[in-house]
């Protein structure tokens, strides 16, 4: 949550900055946005009129770039790279730290290979000193980096921008969570009725028992009563 307070003034200063420029002016906006070290989130420039206009327009290479910072990952630079405009060294930084949010959001265990290949890392060293310098330090993300096993648990990471289509999937994923949390709670209230139905159970059989005991006893003390009864008659009629 801090780090999206934190960059809420900048996303403010950079809406503004669009919002004011049009056409082949936005492309250094863009980049000036996409190297900001405390600017992750672009949807609320995406958002801007000014910006929308640049579809279909000889500056939609700029559009493009923005919506690759919005959603996109290294990979996606590497293999569509001649319809970006060449990226400056801190966009380059930028892009590889949003990389390592969106492979946290569906693993929270990230192996090195699979981050020095999606990061074009060479060596275990390069790729921790990023993880700790640029990721962890930058309050993008937390966790644990295991040498010996060779990975990165993730135990935070910040949010990224939602890709277009991906709110009805999440509020479809919400909404079989909360189905599955009403069958759950239904079954949890069948179970604590099945549990005071089987203590109420247990309480009258153990009354029933201890009744029954207690019934026992007194006939067990009337006998033993009679008993002395008759030994005293007899010892009396013997005297």
């Amino acid at each position: 949550m801090e780090i999206e307070e934190k960059q809420a003034e900048v996303i403010d200063h950079f809406v503004k900055q669009v919002s004011a420029q049009k056409g082949s002016a936005l492309g250094s906006v863009f980049v000036e946005a996409t190297s900001h070290p405390s600017l992750f989130a672009f949807s609320e420039i995406l958002a801007v009129p000014t910006v929308a206009e640049l579809e279909g327009t000889d500056n939609s290479v700029h559009l493009e770039m923005l919506r690759l910072f919005a959603h996109g990952t290294w990979s996606d630079y590497k293999r569509n790279s001649g319809k970006f405009p060449q990226l400056v060294p801190d966009q380059v930084l930028k892009l590889k730290q949003l990389t390592v949010l969106t492979l946290a959001e569906t693993k929270k265990v990230l192996s090195y290979d699979q981050l020095m290949l999606e990061l074009d890392v060479t060596n275990v060293r390069e790729l921790e000193d990023f993880l700790i310098n640029d990721c962890m330090y930058a309050g993008l993300v937390r966790g644990k980096l295991d040498q010996l096993q060779r990975y990165f648990e993730v135990q935070f990471a910040a949010g990224r921008d939602l890709r277009p289509g991906q709110l009805g999937s999440m509020i479809q994923t919400l909404s079989n969570w909360l189905a599955t949390s009403d069958n759950l709670l239904v079954t949890i209230q069948d179970k604590i009725k099945w549990a005071d139905t089987m203590s109420e159970l247990d309480k009258k059989h153990r009354k029933e028992l201890e009744d029954r005991v207690m019934e026992v006893k007194k006939a067990v003390s009337v006998k033993e009563g009679w008993s002395c009864e008759r030994e005293f008659f007899n010892s009396s009629k013997n005297a």
